[in-house]
């Protein structure tokens, strides 16, 4: 059974930094893309990041290119998303997400395979 679970969000000022765990298992994590995607309340899901299975390829949203950063560790089966320079309108739930491909998009990611998610919220 596929299982993903996202850790490291909370509270933090704009300007500031958080670190996003995902922690996946029941699947072989270094066959597959993974990717980022939150969803800000009112609104629909918005792909943030996405890394293939060895680290190579890796693109982001241009909304969060040059503060976020994507990364995994396939010894320990983690998903990283690192963020910084937080603005307000990064206020979202953010889903850790197992793709069956690797595509700068969240179409390749189907919802039944993403985790519950963590809340990032920004506010001074």
């Amino acid at each position: 059974e596929v299982q993903l679970v996202e850790s490291g969000g909370g509270l933090v000022q704009p300007g500031g930094s958080l670190k996003l765990s995902c922690a996946a298992s029941g699947f072989p994590f270094s066959s597959y893309a993974m990717a980022w995607i939150r969803q800000a309340p009112g609104k629909g899901p918005e792909w943030v990041a996405a890394i293939n299975g060895i680290g190579l390829k890796i693109d982001y949203a241009e909304s969060v290119k040059d503060r976020f950063t994507i990364s995994r560790n396939n010894d320990n089966n983690t998903l990283y998303l690192q963020l910084n320079s937080l603005k307000t309108e990064d206020t979202a739930m953010y889903y850790c997400a197992k793709c069956r491909y690797y595509c700068s998009a969240f179409g390749c990611c189907p919802q039944n395979s993403w985790g519950p998610g963590i809340q990032v919220t920004v506010s001074s």
